[in-house]
């Protein structure tokens, strides 16, 4: 969102994120299955960004990359918190720890921070000193002209869109121009992405925390409709914690619950899905093979009022197994090869 209000305002920009790499009109998938590289690989894409004539350069920033220092030696002119659930409490110890780790970004930004005032979290990241605090909430009074123009679904992202045109308006660009960017915007890969609209909807979606996977959840529930969810748990060895929590909240919402492999790594994926039924009361189907899981969960939806939703992966192009393979994966790519199947048979 940052990156469209900035080049409808006519600059050029790179961006670096868990979906892309862009420099100008140049892009290609980001294939590490890493959010945020090392700090050789993030330096070279500043040069390639600055060579290129670019004048603005937009990082997604992680707790992990925080952590082993890939942040340092950038100059960020511009820091944004949106939100802070509990999540990696594994890698980093704690959930206070986590947060410190977000919070370094903020102490290494010293020109401009962008804070949701709406988080329970925002008075740790106010702390900070900075040149200028800009806040913004559900209140804010751009909310009813995102609301009735914003095209992706979800509250989380009308808090996404008050972040990106806070960014745009600390930039001097003007609100129209803010707005008609994010009208513009029809849909964010692998982000409440719809793949099958007729004769009933999937979903594909990240989420892989209890916070995301609610709101995804939540968006999607309505009076006249169920959902059909898949769903596995965030990368094998990593916040076990969670696992049946997300089943727990599969269970509260979705009518039929399918759990499948995700990503494994070294850990046996039979262990990580049962953990995670664990969580639905005996309420689980449990498939080994993400796309049977994917094919049976089409099986099951019943025209108009079903919604099966896919979370976990989004538009992530591996599946991560033992002894650091990877096999080739898109959900999305999947869906429709699975549904075609279903319509010519």
């Amino acid at each position: 969102m940052i990156s469209k209000i900035l080049q409808e305002a006519g600059y050029k920009i790179a961006l670096m994120n868990s979906i892309k790499f862009k420099i100008g009109e140049k892009e290609e998938p980001n294939m590490l299955k890493m959010t945020m590289p090392g700090r050789f690989e993030i330096q070279k894409f500043l040069r390639k960004a600055l060579d290129s004539t670019c004048q603005y350069a937009i990082l997604e920033v992680t707790s992990e990359g925080i952590k082993q220092h890939r942040h340092r030696f950038i100059n960020f002119e511009i820091a944004v918190f949106t939100n802070l659930t509990p999540e990696h409490i594994e890698a980093h110890g704690s959930f206070e720890k986590y947060k410190e780790a977000k919070g370094n970004l903020f102490k290494a930004t010293k020109n401009i921070h962008i804070i949701n005032q709406d988080d329970p979290n925002a008075s740790y990241f106010l702390q900070f000193p900075a040149n200028k605090k800009i806040l913004y909430s559900k209140e804010d009074k751009n909310r009813l002209l995102i609301n009735t123009n914003l095209k992706l679904l979800g509250e989380f992202n009308v808090y996404n869109a008050l972040a990106a045109i806070k960014v745009g308006l600390s930039q001097n660009i003007d609100l129209r121009i803010c707005q008609k960017a994010i009208e513009k915007i029809e849909k964010i890969p692998g982000r409440m992405e719809l793949v099958i609209s007729k004769p009933f909807k999937v979903f594909v979606d990240y989420a892989f925390t209890p916070a995301a996977l609610e709101k995804v959840y939540q968006t999607l529930k309505t009076k006249n409709s169920q959902l059909i969810c898949v769903l596995g748990s965030c990368g094998g060895g990593r916040d076990k914690w969670k696992r049946p929590i997300l089943g727990e909240i599969a269970a509260k919402y979705c009518k039929e619950i399918i759990i499948t492999n995700e990503d494994p790594y070294d850990e046996d994926p039979i262990e990580i899905i049962n953990q995670v039924a664990s969580g639905t009361k005996g309420k689980a189907k449990k498939i080994l093979d993400r796309r049977d899981a994917i094919n049976y969960a089409l099986k099951l939806a019943q025209a108009n009022n079903d919604i099966v939703i896919i979370t976990g992966k989004g538009c992530e192009p591996w599946i991560c197994i033992n002894k650091g393979k990877k096999i080739p994966w898109d959900d999305r790519k999947v869906v429709k090869e699975e549904f075609e199947k279903m319509s010519n048979f």
